[in-house]
């Protein structure tokens, strides 16, 4: 029997488990895994790690998420990448696809052979009342012409005004998951998405796993900092609306040393570690963080200190003096 790990934000998988288990009946070979808002990468990475093992590392698993492109989807497709043949993703988990999973893999041995088989039942669950508002069915709209390649562009040649707009710039340990891909793109409504890191852009992996997890019809590009210092001051990229997403301070600094000029940054998230100290529910820091956030004040950039567009911008001066850091 395919087994099932259930993960997403917050406690919603418990929830659903116990409601599915109310129409069902106790299952087994069903994993619940949580990622609660004091806990990074590395955490929800362990825990998943956990479920398989409670599974069997060797077993075909299927994993619900909630968000295609957040932490939870995020990991798993890592372990997906890891396990490509025995494993298999759905996003959007609710109650009629998980009903649908737990009674379609009897008989079914294959993880990916049950995802394909009760995808259209997951979406058909989502009706509405009055039917008068369910949405008509429209003919596909064939896709628009690309976007003509910078590098087929003469160099000198200058669109629009010759300058990105840094409609977002954010730092953020887990870069490109479900509160950017939703909440910040949908509040920004950039062109391009632009993950700077001299790290991840030598890792084919998480390449590939920001690509996936970026919303449709928006690229994302994940290069290093001395990329963007050389396509900052390129007027071919003119009209570029940018969400530019940072792993750490001292990297955006690094982009700062190295001609890209910011007038705000927004504070998202720096993950927890041995040696840090919580100044708030999703920033860390240490005595060195602190020193490069305050030499990036110093050059006239602003702090913007939430996690999602709909929170309150708190004061960093006022995060760090509470904790006695400055």
């Amino acid at each position: 029997m395919v087994g099932i790990i259930l993960a997403t934000h917050g406690e919603f998988a418990q929830g659903i488990a116990q409601s599915a288990s109310m129409i069902f009946g106790d299952q087994d070979r069903l994993e619940v895994v949580t990622f609660m808002p004091n806990e990074g990468p590395e955490d929800l990475k362990r825990h998943l790690h956990e479920a398989m093992n409670n599974l069997g590392k060797d077993s075909e698993i299927l994993f619900l998420v909630d968000l295609w492109g957040g932490s939870p989807f995020n990991q798993a497709s890592a372990i997906h990448e890891e396990n490509p043949e025995t494993t298999a993703i759905l996003s959007g988990l609710n109650l009629p696809l998980l009903l649908e999973v737990l009674g379609g893999r009897m008989g079914i041995e294959s993880a990916q052979e049950l995802a394909g088989q009760v995808v259209p039942s997951g979406r058909d669950g989502i009706k509405v009342l009055p039917e008068s508002l369910e949405p008509k069915a429209v003919a596909p709209v064939a896709d628009a012409e690309p976007q003509k390649a910078v590098s087929s562009i003469p160099e000198g040649t200058v669109i629009g005004d010759g300058k990105i707009d840094y409609a977002l710039v954010r730092i953020d340990t887990r870069l490109l998951h479900g509160q950017v891909a939703t909440g910040w793109v949908k509040a920004v409504q950039p062109s391009r998405i632009i993950v700077v890191s001299d790290k991840v852009s030598n890792d084919t992996m998480r390449k590939s796993l920001i690509k996936q997890a970026s919303p449709s019809g928006i690229p994302a590009s994940t290069i290093p900092i001395s990329k963007l210092a050389e396509i900052d001051k390129d007027p071919r990229f003119g009209g570029t609306k940018a969400l530019v997403l940072f792993e750490s301070p001292q990297e955006l600094l690094q982009a700062m040393d190295a001609g890209v000029e910011f007038d705000k940054v927004n504070l998202g998230s720096m993950a927890h570690s041995e040696g840090k100290k919580m100044i708030s529910r999703a920033i860390s820091v240490d005595e060195e963080d602190v020193k490069v956030l305050k030499e990036i004040e110093r050059r006239g950039v602003t702090f913007d200190v939430r996690r999602v567009p709909g929170d309150s911008d708190e004061n960093l001066d006022r995060l760090l003096k509470k904790e006695k850091l400055i």
